[in-house]
């Protein structure tokens, strides 16, 4: 009984509010947990179980209270013990010592997890979860795979692609219902069940007693948790309150579903007992606690049914009786309708609600299956309640993840898909009310989505519990919800109801789960095959489906402007796609063969009876109400696109499926309408209803919903078309596009329903309408490769396309589960065909171009289609786009040079049940419109265009081709009841009609045309009149009358009682033709006939008389074979010989009477009026001519004048070398340089008091500092190895070079032996043009003024060059001098060298006065101020003094020295290709020169410090310098660098400089950089080597040139520095360093040429700038040599013959020996104390490579999947944005405000401190490249494309990428010419945010 008293301790007396004394019993807990469980394994173990019921019911209901706090009752409860927290936490505790049975928890754990059978992988992720999916692997379209099963399977090859989960998911390896086992992952690949041991019986024995207690704890805590608000929204803050406190347990949950298959199935028997369940919650008893609870759980079921009263209908309609939208569930809960107070009588319903779409709900109720109707859940295990909570709750994070978790298990999941399916109601209703509707969609997606993918579980579930039935009646109910009275047709009698497009419902999309998972299951033939058959879910459907049609109805506005624009169209556009196309085309895929045409029937049949209904519901009858369209029309859709299949694929007769005439033509009225909007929208008739019905007409036809609208709509009119009379359908046609009135032959006429001003484009939008009626075969007989095929090239004459814009705009099948894959293998094959790929073009400073697709040559020559690409264009100006395209192709090919007009393309055959459509071409009505229409064009009537003509063309061509079999040429002399109105046509055939001539035609004319009074002295005499009547006037033809006949005449066929009664309501209503004002009847004499108007047309096209001479008379080969390549494009006149050939070819009748016409010499078409519009087309033309040739010769001028004014911006810097040489210094002809202000646009001198500047562009540049040394690329790091440390670039080595010598030596001292600006160096550049300051100030006040938001800040003095656009910030004012000066300057003196030293000492001495105070040193001064300012204050401060005069000092020559460095490293870094500053920059170096040297100047050096003293004397009083030990000692010379020693030298003179002086320093200097190399080498090689040397050496000390000999001289140094202790303490360290190569005489030689090189280059660079010389250009070897002699160093009696040695150049100002003893005694005395540092600062590294970016990965993914998720080092999260430095590696977070410092965000701190405020990073989750510059960013693009050559930013396609060298080696070129300002456009204002 130990254990008991152990029990007793543990909870015994104390009362169970008190807090559990944790830390002590521990081990209790253990013995407690081993004893129970040897208790538990006797075989009588009543006893024991007992005992651990007890205790659990005392650990666990320690948590109650808690329950209490958190329900808010705000008791004192938390005053207890530890807190809320510690109860809890000691409850877990003890669940997990009692599971592990005594042992520890962890080693639990892994027994367990030894028996998971892990077949699946099961892992669930959330949303932004990155995963990917493989559409050759998958089964479903739905399939995913977590990152790791994907890379550890073989996909290579594969279809697949990366994305960013939405609602999250779970990983499908290893599931082979859902994908093929090709693709599983190592792991998951072995059926391991067979090899797993059997799970030992006590191992979970504890758990299985444990667990239930625990999980009814957590229910009972969600059941107290819970209150039933009041208004029925629970408070989101009491939830989130509740859910937090749990979120130990369900994680604890969750922990154990992870330990693999052998925990899930003790779960998943725990969840699914029903008898536990039954035991746990009915024995509640005497607890008072528990009773409240379950009060609370009985209250929160109650809302739980679908007919809960709360749930009224918008119409105060009472519940409908039982049965009538309610969910029909056989036996779920076995839920006798417990619904007798619902059972309302009907009368209940006529309460006020004009039995409002009440006719559907009654028809609904009784097909419902079965009249049980689930009221309320009833529950029987512990899954179905936590699902109800969970559903409850809103689908909290957590719980969702564990209920998914468990899935693997596969009894688990069926019962859960069955606990799921009989939750949904409940689901819906929670769904309708809840706030966050968006989180909660996507969390029951990620339920539904795992178990409706997989068909054998979705066909069990539609069996055993009616899904269908359920999901539909749902989805019915759901949208019952929203909505309102139709008002199409009959605003008040009609009885349709139709959904509220702005309702929150359709507005937020929140219908999409539900109508997602009802498309996920028809997508499983054996479920859709069930909905399909049962007739009443289908009915239920259709009434579904009706509730769309007809809704967003818009109402055109006539008078006002329309005040709201509603955006509901994108709510109603979505809903017609997702909930009816979607599940439409789920259907039509299980519609494929012959066998499943009763499916069709079926469909069919319910659909026409929903359309009978419709119309009914509107009251229409024959006519649709004027200025209103809807463009939803899914009924009509539904019923086309069954046809289509069935005629299709399933070889069903069409007429079978057809109703009679009177209901075809109600269905055409509607789809006829839209068309007709269509073109009034376009033709700005709707403009007063704002820019969204553009957007409606633009969505109807866009690639993602054309399909699933326009073309069911055009097929159902062609449907249509071919069953009805065409004569009633083509004046049907014509009336609705409102243009009957036109179609007159008079020249004036009055169109009551149109204005003039739209006539033209709805005449066009008529005939165009007609043509794409006529010619589309997308559903009329073309295979799916031919519609792929036509819609690819459609879109590529648009224009040149990306693959992946070419797989979006082409419309493939939008349900997204039917299976048909866009980029499957017929879509490559399709567009390999039609297609050349042109790879993507880099010109720097181009734009980043894609790859792109363009047309072949031989598609636009036989494939171009203008009707496709009329019917798919969004935008009107992609119809001009493709004629352009075309027009460029024929002039290119050389195949038409004018203006071509479309091309007719041949069709493919008609199937030959639309054999009737083609009537419609022959019938006179059509007929006498076209005659009409060429006589107009011929008369020049208004309002007609070339494109009617081409229209009217293209239909008679179309009737050519499609004419009835040869007709025979007697056929002429018809007679019979047709002769009705002979009049104008005797027969119907076009062949023979357009030989028919017409004399005279009756019209109606308004009085005031010219034809009324022509006419008046003819039509005196009544005889005459009538005379002219016999010979066969043409009666007034009217389109209306004509259609009000055939009208008549369908319905009296179809109806023989004849109800005339309804009929008379026809169109009078809204348009009575004869309102018109006094119309006069006229006749005209016509006398043409279609023949010979097309004749007389080609004599107008041409301009000629006569032009047309049939071609047949010729060449009689043409009518044997007409397909003729001469025909094929051209413009009209081609079109109208084309017709005249085809005309002749049908008939030998139309072939005569064209060659009568010819022959008669026709006279000039009408008289004067076209010579009057000849006349003044001619004129127009002649004054054309004339502009163009003004114009022409302006541009020439323009052309010069640019030029020139190019030319002198050029020399502003070079001086004028065709100078000629003799100009002697008598007479110096001295030109002063000219410069052009860009601004005022005068030229001349720049002066002290109007000084001209360049517009230059100052930035802090650290590119120098990203030099390394050595060749191995920097690898963008990729694994957590892989790391880049900074210590071997330029910037590092500078930094600590200059900080030792500061330890060591005298502050003023060190800052002149070196230099700065490695980092953060000021980068001067410009764009070469120049401007007066005066006139940039007043530019930039301008700017200032400009509020166009610029990319600029002009507060900082930005600026665009006022000519050429380039960025700039400054004005670099322009020294005033002459350009000859400089050659004045450079003629050679014979002085010797020792006179110059002194010359240039004693010009040094002069101290520099500052100018006097003029505007020129004004500007100088405020343009060093801008050159500080560039950099922060920490790339200018070095000095140990805050603002010594030292430290600008220092700061100014190195500006100098980064601009001269720069320019090197854009050159290559040599100076081998010579020539001019490269890429044709135009350099300010010599500017810069002058305003550093003036302020340099300032600061004068003390002269005995003056480091020139010690390289041209030699100093006796050598000890008194080391006397004073307390000073800290100057620098040694040999410490110096020697290029900044040039700079300070030559700043430090007067300007303009001597070349003489000048070569007089770089000599001088030259002598001691060779020492520099001799002393660098000495250190370098070893013991011997030195000993050696220094013999050999020696030995030729006497000898005549030794001065000049490079052996002699080193073994001076040795000698000299061997006194020293540089040599010794060569310990064992050194012998590492010292390399093992012997060295010749010629490494040797190469050695210090290497080291001089760096030197001579930035020399000659400058002596290039400052005196305007040319660069040779050299081999990469003759470098040194060409440079030392170009500088003047190489004596110029120098013999080239014997090899070239460095030492040669020497020209020593004092003994060399002496001087070198001297410089060496320096370094001996410093390494007499600090040897190590000492060696260390001689070896100077001076070859640097030229700085690169860090090296990229071939592969992004290998970059992405390192750095997505990796953490940040600052904030250690892993970043929401993160980002890469593409300089040095660094990872940053972008925007992260976590790693924010004084207000400035990681990315814009990391771009200052790594490149002065240039920044380049590599965005992980986008792949693009964003630059920072300054206070500016840009998107630069991505450098990874994929396959295509397109990038893919946000990776939102997630398809592989691959770097793209070109275009990263473009990057690396822009940032390392500075560059980024220039190039790219787009910059905006970063805010220090990023």
């Amino acid at each position: 009984m130990a254990a008991a008293a152990a029990a007793a301790a543990v909870g015994g007396s104390q009362s169970p509010q008190a807090e559990l004394p944790a830390p002590g019993l521990a081990l209790d807990k253990a013995a407690t947990a081993a004893h129970l469980k040897a208790a538990l394994s006797r075989p009588d173990n009543r006893a024991g179980a007992e005992e651990l019921q007890a205790l659990l019911e005392r650990v666990l209901s320690a948590e109650r209270p808690l329950a209490a706090a958190a329900d808010g009752e705000e008791a004192a409860a938390a005053g207890g013990g530890g807190g809320p927290g510690a109860a809890e936490e000691e409850a877990l505790e003890w669940c997990k010592c009692l599971l592990a049975g005594g042992g520890g928890y962890d080693e639990f754990c892994a027994a367990v997890r030894a028996y998971d059978p892990a077949a699946l992988c099961g892992l669930v992720w959330t949303a932004n979860f990155v995963a990917y999916r493989c559409r050759t692997c998958g089964i479903s379209p739905c399939m995913s795979l977590c990152a790791e099963c994907f890379h550890q399977g073989d996909h290579t090859g594969h279809d697949f692609n990366m994305f960013r989960s939405q609602a999250g998911g779970a990983c499908d390896c290893g599931d082979s219902n859902v994908m093929r086992e090709s693709g599983f992952c190592k792991r998951h690949q072995i059926k391991s069940s067979s090899n797993i041991p059997c799970v030992p019986k006590d191992l979970l024995m504890m758990s299985e007693f444990v667990l239930p207690r625990f999980i009814f704890c957590l229910i009972q805590y969600l059941r107290e948790g819970y209150n039933e608000p009041a208004a029925d929204v629970p408070s989101e803050k009491d939830l989130n309150k509740v859910l937090q406190l749990l979120e130990p347990q369900i994680s604890f949950l969750e922990d154990l579903t992870k330990m693999g298959g052998a925990m899930r199935s003790v779960l998943t028997q725990v969840l699914t007992n029903q008898q536990n369940y039954k035991d746990l919650t009915s024995g509640l008893g005497e607890n008072a606690c528990a009773k409240k609870s379950h009060e609370k759980y009985l209250i929160a079921l109650k809302s739980s049914g679908l007919t809960y009263p709360e749930d009224k209908l918008v119409y105060g309609i009472q519940e409908p009786s039982a049965g009538t939208s309610t969910l029909a569930v056989q036996g779920f809960a076995g839920a006798t309708g417990t619904l007798g107070q619902l059972d309302s009588s009907d009368e209940e319903d006529q309460d006020g609600s004009q039995g409002l779409g009440k006719r559907k709900r009654v028809k609904l109720s009784s097909n419902t299956k079965d009249q049980s109707i689930m009221d309320v859940l009833k529950h029987k295990s512990f899954l179905e309640e936590l699902l109800f909570w969970t559903i409850k709750y809103e689908f909290p994070q957590k719980m969702v993840t564990f209920l998914l978790n468990m899935l693997p298990d596969q009894e688990y999941k069926v019962a859960f898909t069955k606990t799921f399916v009989q939750h949904y109601a409940f689901i819906m209703k929670t769904l309708k009310k809840s706030h966050e509707s968006d989180t909660m969609s996507n969390r029951i997606v990620h339920i539904s989505v795992q178990l409706f993918s997989n068909e054998e579980l979705a066909r069990q579930v539609t069996e055993e519990c009616q899904l269908l039935d359920i999901m539909v009646t749902v989805l019915l109910y759901m949208m019952e919800s929203c909505l309102i009275k139709s008002e199409l047709q009959d605003e008040e009698n009609s009885l349709h109801v139709v959904v509220n497009c702005g309702e929150a419902l359709l507005k937020n999309n929140t219908y999409w789960p539900l109508v997602s998972d009802f498309i996920n299951i028809l997508s499983h033939q054996s479920v859709a095959k069930r909905f399909l058959e049962d007739h009443g879910l289908l009915v239920t459907w259709m009434n579904f489906v009706s509730f769309f049609q007809g809704m967003n109805l818009n109402k055109r506005e006539l008078n006002e402007h329309v005040e709201f624009e509603s955006q509901t169209y994108y709510a109603a556009f979505a809903a017609e796609l997702e909930a009816c196309a979607q599940p439409m085309w789920g259907l039509l895929s299980h519609c494929k063969v012959r066998e499943t045409q009763e499916y069709t029937r079926n469909v069919v049949r319910y659909c026409l009876e929903a359309l009978q209904d419709w119309f009914d519901a509107i009251n229409f009858v024959d006519e649709p109400a004027p200025n209103q369209v809807t463009f939803h029309l899914p009924l009509h859709r539904y019923y086309a696109m069954f046809l289509s299949k069935a005629v299709k694929c399933q070889e069903l007769d069409l007429d079978s499926v057809l109703p009679d005439q009177e209901m075809l033509m109600k269905l055409m009225i509607h789809p006829l309408q839209i068309q007709a909007s269509l073109a009034e929208i376009h033709s700005n008739m709707w403009v007063r209803n704002g820019l969204q019905i553009k957007g409606q007409a633009m969505t109807y036809v866009q690639s993602h919903f054309c399909n699933s609208m326009i073309d069911p709509d055009i097929y159902l009119l062609q449907v249509c078309a071919s069953r009805l009379d065409p004569d009633y359908f083509i004046s049907s046609v014509f009336e609705r596009f409102k243009v009957v009135d036109l179609l007159t032959m008079a020249s004036q006429h009055q169109n009551t329903v149109l204005d003039a001003e739209h006539e033209r484009s709805m005449l066009e939008g008529a005939l165009t309408f007609l043509v794409i009626l006529l010619s589309l075969r997308l559903h009329l007989g073309m295979s799916d490769d031919e519609i792929l095929r036509a819609e690819m090239v459609a879109q590529l004459c648009m224009n040149d396309r990306t693959h992946s814009s070419l797989l979006d705009l082409i419309p493939e099948n939008p349900n997204p589960k039917s299976g048909i894959i866009p980029g499957s293998y017929s879509f490559e094959s399709v567009l390999s065909a039609v297609a050349d790929f042109k790879a993507p073009v880099f010109e720097p400073g181009g734009s980043m171009q894609q790859g792109m697709y363009t047309p072949k040559a031989e598609v636009w020559d036989q494939e171009f289609d203008p009707v496709m690409v009329i019917l798919r264009t969004v935008y009107r100006r992609d119809v001009q786009s493709a004629m352009d395209r075309y027009t460029a192709f024929l002039k290119q090919s050389g195949k038409f040079p004018g203006n071509p007009w479309p091309p007719y393309k041949k069709r493919t055959p008609l199937h030959p049940s639309y054999k009737g459509l083609m009537r419609l071409l022959h019938c006179k009505t059509l007929h006498i419109v076209l005659f009409t229409l060429l006589y107009k064009i011929l008369m020049d009537h208004q309002n007609l265009s070339e494109h009617v003509l081409c229209m009217v063309l293209y239909l008679i061509e179309l009737g050519l081709e499609n004419s009835a079999e040869e007709e025979s040429d007697e056929e002429a002399s018809v007679c019979g009841p047709e002769r009705c109105h002979d009049s104008w046509f005797p027969g119907s055939n076009l062949v023979s009609n357009m030989r028919h001539f017409i004399n005279y035609v009756r019209v109606r004319v308004p009085e005031t045309a010219p034809e009324v009074k022509r006419d008046s002295p003819a039509s005196t005499s009544s005889d005459s009149l009538g005379s002219l009547q016999n010979s066969g006037t043409a009666q007034v033809f009217s389109l209306v009358a004509e259609r009000r006949k055939k009208f008549q005449e369908i319905i009296n066929r179809s109806s023989s009682e004849a109800n005339q009664v309804v009929r008379p309501k026809t169109s009078n209503k809204w348009s009575a033709p004869g309102s018109a004002p006094q119309l006069t009847t006229a006749i005209l004499e016509i006398k043409e006939s279609i023949l010979s108007l097309l004749i007389k047309l080609h004599h107008k096209l041409s301009g000629k008389q006569n032009s047309y001479y049939p071609a047949w008379l010729d060449d009689i080969e043409i009518l044997i074979q007409p397909e003729i390549p001469k025909y094929s494009h051209g413009d009209g006149i081609t079109a109208v010989e084309r017709i005249l050939l085809k005309a002749a070819l049908q008939s030998r009748m139309n072939k005569r009477i064209i060659e009568e016409i010819c022959r008669k010499v026709t006279p000039p078409v009408p008289p004067k009026k076209v010579t009057a519009a000849e006349k003044k087309t001619l004129d127009k033309e002649e004054r054309r001519q004339k502009a163009r040739e003004r114009q022409q010769k302006l541009l020439a001028e323009f052309a010069s004048r640019q030029k020139s004014f190019m030319e002198t911006a050029m020399d502003v810097d070079s001086p004028e070398n065709d100078i000629p040489m003799e100009i002697t210094a008598a007479e110096p002809q001295i030109s002063e340089a000219v410069y052009d202000c860009v601004i005022c646009g005068q030229s001349g001198p720049s002066s002290e008091d109007r000084p001209t500047g360049l517009v230059v562009l100052l930035q802090a540049s650290s590119v120098l500092g990203q030099c390394r040394d050595n060749i191995e690329p920097k690898k963008l790091p990729i694994t957590e190895e892989e790391q880049i440390y900074p210590w071997d670039t330029c910037a590092a080595v500078h930094d600590v070079r200059l900080s030792l010598l500061q330890r060591y030596f005298k502050d003023s001292s060190c800052l002149l032996a070196v230099s700065i600006g490695w980092e953060g160096g000021v980068y001067v550049q410009t764009c070469g043009h120049t401007l007066h300051i005066d006139c940039h100030k007043s530019y930039m006040e301008s700017l200032r003024n400009d509020q166009v938001l610029q990319g600029f800040s002009v507060d900082k003095g930005e600026f665009t060059c006022p000519l050429c656009r380039q960025f700039a910030n400054s004005v670099l004012p322009c020294y005033p001098g002459s350009n000859v000066e400089n050659n004045l300057w450079q003629r050679p003196s014979n002085k010797n060298i020792q006179d110059l030293i002194k010359e240039v000492e004693e010009l040094q001495g002069r101290p520099g006065a500052f100018p006097s105070e003029t505007n020129l040193s004004k500007e100088m001064e405020s343009v060093m101020k801008d050159i500080k300012n560039t950099t922060q204050k920490k790339y200018r401060d070095y000095s140990k003094t805050p603002g010594s005069p030292d430290n600008d000092f220092l700061f100014m020559y190195s500006v100098a020295r980064t601009n001269l460095e720069l320019e090197l490293i854009h050159r290559g870094g040599n100076l081998c290709s010579g020539g001019a500053s490269t890429a044709g920059k135009r350099s300010c170096l010599n500017q810069l020169f002058h305003v550093l040297a003036l302020h340099m100047r300032l600061y004068s050096i003390d002269s005995e410090y003056n480091p020139w003293r010690k390289l041209t004397q030699l100093v006796e009083e050598v000890n008194s310098q080391l006397g004073n030990e307390e000073q800290q000692p100057e620098v040694p010379i040999l410490y110096h660098d020697v290029t900044s020693l040039l700079l300070i030298q030559i700043l430090m003179m007067p300007q303009p400089l001597r070349k003489d002086h000048f070569t007089c320093i770089v000599k001088v200097l030259f002598t001691l950089l060779y020492t520099q190399a001799l002393v660098a080498l000495s250190v370098k090689c070893s013991e011997e080597d030195r000993s050696a040397w220094k013999h050999t050496g020696a030995l030729k000390k006497n000898t005549c040139d030794a001065e000049k000999s490079h052996e002699v001289l080193l073994s001076f140094v040795i000698s000299e520095l061997s006194k020293g202790k540089l040599y010794h303490e060569e310990g064992t360290q050194e012998c590492a360093m010292v390399s093992p190569i012997a060295w010749s005489s010629e490494s040797m030689e190469k050695y210090l040429q290497d080291f001089c090189l760096p030197f001579l280059r930035i020399t000659s660079l400058l002596q290039h700038h400052l005196f305007g010389e040319d660069l040779p250009s050299c081999q990469e070897e003759e470098e040194f040599s060409v440079l030392s002699s170009c500088l003047g160093l190489l004596p110029t009696f120098y013999q080239t013959e014997h090899p070239f040695i460095s030492a040669s150049c020497l020209d020593w100002p004092v003994p060399a020996f002496d001087i070198i003893s001297q410089w060496c005694f320096e370094i001996n005395g410093f390494t007499e104390r600090h040897a190590e540092q000492g060696k260390a600062l001689l070896i100077q590294e001076s070859r640097w490579k030229l700085p690169h970016l860090l090296q990229l990965p071939e592969n992004y993914n290998t970059i992405f999947q390192y750095y997505h998720r990796k953490t940040c080092s600052v904030c250690t999260k892993v970043p929401k944005d993160p980002a890469v430095c593409l300089v040095c590696g660094t990872f940053v977070c972008l925007k992260g405000l976590c790693c924010k410092q004084q207000s400035y965000c990681e990315c814009v701190l990391h771009s200052q401190n790594c490149g002065a405020g240039t920044g380049i990073f590599l965005l992980i989750n986008a792949s693009v490249i964003i630059i920072i510059r300054g206070h500016r960013f840009c998107l630069w693009g991505s450098v990874y494309l994929d396959a295509h050559g397109e990038e893919d930013r946000d990776l939102r396609r997630g398809k592989p990428l691959y770097i793209c060298k070109e275009r990263y080696k473009v990057l690396e070129q822009q940032w390392i010419s500075h560059t980024f300002d220039h190039i790219n456009k787009r910059w905006g204002p970063h805010y220090n945010g990023l």
